[in-house]
């Protein structure tokens, strides 16, 4: 076998490389590993190992022949010649396995590919889109999910994933606002770690589990506008407070790849950030593994302008620490002569490539090449257990934003429920942007989630107006219908003589994701008028909210009596979204973002600065406000409901004082106080009142989510240590500075039981 034969030609030399095919080595020291990686590299050319750190995209369907032309011949010779360390987009076992062979059977080394794919929130079995994900408050929920999602997508033969995006985002017309966790570094640092442990688990050489790559390094949820690949300005106090937290979390969790941005960071492209890349990923937190550029992020340096040419791009590339080239030909056709010039030393060179076997090692993929390529793995995908899953997920995601009256849940029995809204009959909008390879059309839609869960109640649907014009795919706009109001005058009868309405409105799924930034962030086409027609005929109306970025809902909010913010909840949405309007689960979602009154408070985000005048004074114009509206979300971050209700009492410290080396222990009653279960989250904030640099309003801290009977009360408990009240302050580095703080315990950022403590000045 092939896997013989590497150990022979590679290793044979080095005792402790002689291993059988299958060994563990993951879980052997990390010497052992250095001493093969050493071993190999000491034996490759030059132009092997800028081969290494190449990446290119599959260009054919690699079971098929090889389609005519010289792109698609090149690039198979370039992987014969062991001229490419990484492919992405070869999916299926026995097209990995083919793939894998031509790199290990007919290159010098044979050394094999590390195959990658987006595999973002399920591979065939769609989960919740991760800021859907992120409204659980469930970091363990999250690491569930990653799990289903490399045992699939290792099941096709893939080995490495480009997820989690981990990038906070403050304003919702960015498209991969969908991507991430949401506004919060806090919640976002959990649920960054808890992916990444998803994906990797233990052991990366467990044939079930995918190398993490953490993105996008840095700052990307910051640029300008909101504008995808736009530039970013940001200080370093926030570059550190706010956006690194989610990073630095996955390089806790060991995560085996970073990815770096499209974007500039303070006029620098992030690709060419030795700051970024050198300074604080490989040199402050000591991350071990390899980075990525995004697609032909090297090649973009220049039409940024900071570059002449792909030569000199991949120059500053390599000198800045980006160690593999995706799709940007700068590497493997300049770094050669960079190197024989003087102008690149090699060692840069042999360091990216010890980063990249290492990876390879520790996926076993030395041991068997091939340990991926095995079909009979490949009937995991969309199992019932996966499916339940999705479903546990789905319903864990869900937050009830408004519920006058108790309108829900509603009852199995006795209704006329009116189903209307295209999105309601949607089996693919569900599934979600970056889906992966997510079977078209295979969610369980809102009208059939309904039906199966309804009991005997009647159910009838009613579209609307077509929602949009043309073909819907990731790789074209949408066309929204803005001309043909067909269907209006149907839906609205149907709504006059049902019992209850339910209608679904928001988002096609491919409104968000990558280079699906908009100006306006309002529901499109014809909805809002088919909102306001069906209101009028029937004041029983239940909107459930599909979309992947906050959007604008104000009159949604004023008139209708309940709205259940849905996401893209994946391959289970409907089931899952039906059991909670049908009352089988409590839902118990908080908002990870601020939902705005307008897209002119864009960016919008709790944790703010204060102003010198933050507050009106009687009769005054001259304060920070706007003249037309609130300054307040219409929802703030942290926000949802229950059909139960709960009791925040008796807030206590332990002490009003911290000093080094100490704690205070936060308590609090919860007590649910109406007559059903329910889960709540607990959340903690905390103010720093003055600091060496100006302090956000408040900060998560902690947070936890109970489940209460009725009328039970829990004490719920925080630590809070000096490490908890750490900043990069002015002296820039990380570190609690003495002084006075406030806390607050409470349902959501913008209420709570507010107490007070002081850390003591330490000597």
């Amino acid at each position: 076998m092939k896997k013989q034969f590497l150990s022979l030609l590679l290793l044979g030399l080095i005792a402790v490389a002689c291993q059988k095919p299958g060994t563990n080595t993951t879980s052997q020291n990390d010497s052992g590993i250095n001493t093969k990686v050493e071993a190999l590299l000491s034996k490759m050319t030059l132009i092997e190992k800028i081969g290494q750190l190449n990446q290119y995209s599959s260009r054919w369907e690699l079971t098929g022949p090889a389609p005519e032309g010289v792109d698609s011949m090149s690039l198979y010779n370039m992987v014969k010649e062991g001229k490419v360390g990484s492919m992405l987009n070869v999916t299926g076992a026995n097209a990995t396995r083919k793939i894998q062979a031509w790199a290990v059977d007919s290159s010098r080394l044979g050394i094999p590919l590390i195959l990658a794919y987006d595999v973002i929130h399920g591979y065939e079995t769609m989960f919740p889109i991760p800021l859907a994900e992120a409204a659980s408050w469930e970091p363990e929920l999250a690491k569930k999910s990653s799990r289903v999602a490399a045992t699939e997508a290792s099941a096709v033969g893939l080995h490495w994933t480009f997820a989690p995006m981990v990038d906070i985002a403050r304003d919702a017309r960015w498209g991969r606002f969908m991507e991430g966790s949401g506004e919060d570094p806090y919640l976002g640092a959990k649920m960054a770690y808890a992916r990444v442990k998803g994906f990797q688990g233990d052991d990366l050489s467990d044939e079930t589990t995918m190398a993490a790559c953490a993105k996008h390094f840095a700052a990307y949820g910051f640029i300008e506008s909101g504008r995808d690949y736009n530039t970013v300005q940001i200080g370093d106090p926030t570059l550190h407070n706010i956006v690194f937290p989610p990073f630095k979390a996955c390089v806790d969790a060991g995560v085996a790849t970073f990815m770096n941005a499209f974007n500039t960071v303070n006029e620098t492209p992030a690709t060419a950030s030795s700051y970024l890349q050198r300074d604080i990923l490989k040199g402050e937190w000591g991350f071990e593994g390899f980075v990525v550029s995004d697609w032909n992020s090297i090649g973009e340096m220049v039409p940024h302008g900071v570059a002449v040419d792909k030569k000199e791009a991949a120059y500053k590339a390599i000198t800045a620490g980006s160690d593999m080239d995706m799709e940007g030909n700068a590497y493997i056709n300049n770094l050669e002569e960079l190197v024989n010039e003087g102008k690149v030393d090699e060692a840069l060179i042999d360091d990216a490539v010890r980063r990249i076997l290492t990876i390879k090692f520790k996926l076993g993929l030395f041991d068997d090449p091939y340990k991926y390529c095995n079909p009979e793995r490949e009937k995991v995908l969309r199992c019932d257990e996966h499916l339940a899953a999705a479903k546990e997920a789905a319903k864990r995601s869900i937050v009830l934003l408004k519920n006058e009256n108790d309108l829900l849940p509603l009852k199995k029995d006795g209704l006329k429920i009116a189903v209307i809204g295209e999105l309601a009959g949607s089996k693919d909008v569900p599934l979600g942007s970056w889906r992966a390879k997510a079977i078209t059309n295979s969610a369980v839609s809102l009208l059939e989630g309904i039906k199966n869960v309804g009991g005997s109640s009647s159910i009838r649907f009613a579209q609307g107006p077509a929602y949009t014009e043309g073909l819907r795919s990731f790789t074209t706009e949408l066309n929204i219908n803005t001309t043909d109001r067909s269907g209006m005058s149907e839906a609205r009868l149907l709504a006059s003589k049902s019992d209850v309405v339910v209608i679904a409105l928001g988002e096609d799924c491919w409104q968000s994701g990558e280079g699906r930034s908009q100006t306006d962030i309002s529901m499109k086409g014809f909805q809002q008028e088919l909102l306001e027609e069906v209101y009028k005929v029937n004041k029983n109306v239940v909107v459930v909210l599909m979309n992947g970025r906050p959007i604008e809902i104000n009159w949604m909010a004023e008139n209708v009596p309940a709205i259940v913010e849905c996401w893209h909840l994946g391959s289970e949405a409907g089931n899952g979204i039906a059991e909670v309007l049908f009352g089988d689960y409590n839902p118990a979602g908080k908002l990870p973002v601020s939902f705005p009154r307008a897209v002119g408070q864009q960016p919008l985000y709790y944790n703010h600065l204060h102003t010198g005048r933050a507050t009106n004074g009687e009769g005054n114009v001259f304060w920070s406000h706007y003249t037309d509206q609130s300054k307040e979300p219409l929802y703030p971050f942290g926000y949802g409901l229950s059909y139960t209700t709960f009791d925040y009492s008796n807030l206590k410290l332990s002490t009003n004082e911290l000093t080094e080396g100490g704690k205070i222990v936060v308590e609090a009653t919860i007590t649910n106080t109406g007559n059903v279960a329910g889960e709540e989250i607990v959340q903690l904030y905390i103010r720093d009142l003055v600091g060496s640099i100006s302090r956000p309003v408040k900060e998560l801290k902690g947070f936890e989510k109970i489940k209460l009977e009725p009328k039970e009360s829990k004490v719920v408990s925080f630590e809070i240590t000096t490490k908890d009240l750490e900043f990069y302050g002015a002296s820039k580095e990380w570190k609690a500075e003495p002084g006075d703080f406030n806390l607050w315990v409470g349902p959501n950022s913008a209420e709570g039981m507010a107490a007070s403590f002081t850390l003591k000045k330490m000597n």
